[in-house]
């Protein structure tokens, strides 16, 4: 296959990365763009199996743990946007004077999600008393049950979670599964009897995050935002940021320990083993479609998608060779693929009446991970012949399919992951002095231990922003690189998404 082809099909070089990422999303059938709202594209059934992949495995995870799945309305009423506004606002002017938020008086005024909702007014004909917006995250539209379902202390704790779609206002320019105005979006509210609980639940939280990173083969780090970049509801955000092939992160998740300060603002209490009336302590945990563009762009190719075999919509395409020599050849191929679809494999046999080229670069380009050719030479050899699209092909036993294709897609997923170590290793650098000339689609990793004026001189001076306390501080101290106090604090520095 020359350049030329290449070039017909229409797929930039991924290097140009602006360029390639909205490229394939729409070549691959993953989303339709056209739709006459911008920031809302159409899932095409593609991109929609994929993203349904990725939810499946976190539905395992939420089973696993105990979170019990809720559906809450979209609309949410003004009021309760007024309701978190105030106690946002509070909990910001305390935060900025370095007070307890209960020193704070219910009286600034602060814009919160104001500016990024959509708002219905109208009801018909009718002008609606109080307005309503469509949900930006569900917060206030659950708090205001939770109380009612919180009564005593064996009421908790309360893991609660959803998948719906949320809406932003999105100002700045859209991108696929990146920054979009309708997101598919993940959220776990849970509620329990004090600090340490909630504390625990964090920790169970980042066990989860790790298993679906792992599952989705990403490049994460994983760390406990600066204070001036938490949510100000939240006591502390940890974030998890993908590392894109451009060198910019993409934050694909985030925890938030909220301590009781919700619970004061919407009156959670429950009732402990003495009958004293105490707060709830609060996490919540969101995720988004982001996970679906980090997956399009950390794996993908020249050639097209590479899916992890654990969210690949197709994990293993079937193609017939040479049928018209030998009735042998469908036979087997169907045998073949009964074979795997009831042993739970995503399985397509693709017995189109086109050359077989045509059909690879399709696949390729799709991104399924394993190809399986049986032709009458290798139902002769008692083998069919497998493509990872990582790369390397080989003979496998007919006799043992099942068995041979989950070794080949255990290796696909091997592959990736060592890929995404390789990522790790040679997109973070040390950065020991603000002198050091700072490279383009680096990330570097930094000790720091500074104040707020500190870090605003290390990004001025890198032109990066800083991610936050790394969940892996280092293992002796060194120094901070503009104090030069010694510390154990590892942070890192990117161009965030």
């Amino acid at each position: 296959m020359g350049g030329h082809d290449k070039a017909k099909r229409g797929i930039p070089p991924k290097s140009d990365f602006s360029a390639w990422y909205p490229a394939i999303v729409e070549i691959a059938d993953l989303v339709d763009k056209r739709y006459p709202i911008k920031g809302m594209d159409v899932w095409r059934p593609y991109g929609w199996k994929a993203m349904k992949n990725i939810d499946a495995l976190t539905h395992s995870e939420m089973e696993r743990t105990g979170h019990e799945e809720v559906n809450f309305p979209l609309l949410i009423p003004e009021d309760l946007l007024e309701k978190e506004n105030k106690l946002v606002a509070r909990l910001k002017s305390a935060r900025e004077a370095g007070v307890d938020p209960s020193d704070m008086r219910f009286d600034e005024e602060v814009e919160g999600f104001k500016k990024e909702v959509y708002w219905v007014k109208h009801a018909g004909e009718n002008e609606l008393d109080i307005p309503m917006f469509l949900r930006p995250t569900s917060e206030t539209a659950m708090y205001t049950l939770f109380p009612l379902w919180i009564r005593s202390h064996s009421d908790l704790p309360l893991k609660t979670y959803q998948i719906v779609n949320t809406f932003r206002y999105e100002t700045k320019q859209t991108r696929s599964f990146i920054r979009v105005r309708e997101i598919h979006f993940f959220e776990a509210h849970t509620a329990h009897v004090d600090e340490d609980a909630a504390t625990a639940q964090i920790q169970e939280d980042l066990e989860i995050v790790d298993n679906i990173m792992t599952d989705l083969c990403l490049p994460v780090i994983v760390s406990k935002r600066p204070v001036w970049d938490t949510f100000p509801g939240a006591w502390y955000t940890i974030a998890i940021d993908v590392i894109m092939p451009n060198g910019r992160t993409l934050q694909v998740a985030s925890c938030h320990h909220y301590r009781d300060q919700w619970a004061v603002a919407f009156d959670m209490t429950y009732e402990d083993e003495n009958g004293v009336r105490k707060n709830c302590h609060q996490t919540t945990y969101g995720m988004s479609e982001r996970l679906l563009g980090a997956v399009v762009g950390t794996h993908g190719d020249d050639h097209g998608l590479i899916f992890p075999p654990k969210s690949a919509p197709i994990q293993v395409v079937i193609m017939p060779v040479a049928a018209h020599k030998s009735e042998a050849v469908m036979e087997t191929v169907n045998a073949v693929s009964e074979k795997l679809k009831s042993s739970g494999y995503r399985t397509y046999l693709d017995d189109r009446d086109i050359r077989p080229g045509q059909k690879y670069y399709d696949w390729e380009i799709k991104g399924v991970p394993l190809r399986l050719e049986i032709g009458p030479r290798d139902i002769e050899n008692g083998t069919a012949f497998a493509a990872r699209r990582t790369g390397g092909k080989s003979p496998i036993s007919l006799d043992e399919i099942v068995s041979a294709v989950s070794n080949e897609l255990s290796e696909i997923t091997d592959e990736l992951s060592s890929r995404c170590n390789n990522t790790m290793n040679t997109m973070i650098k040390p950065l020991n002095s603000l002198e050091q000339e700072i490279e383009d689609a680096i990330i570097y990793e930094v000790a720091f231990d500074g104040n707020d004026s500190d870090a605003e001189i290390l990004e001025k001076t890198t032109g990066l922003t800083i991610l936050g306390d790394s969940m892996n501080p280092y293992d002796s101290p060194q120094e901070c690189v503009v104090t030069g106090k010694k510390t154990t604090r590892r942070q890192h520095l990117a161009r965030m998404y």
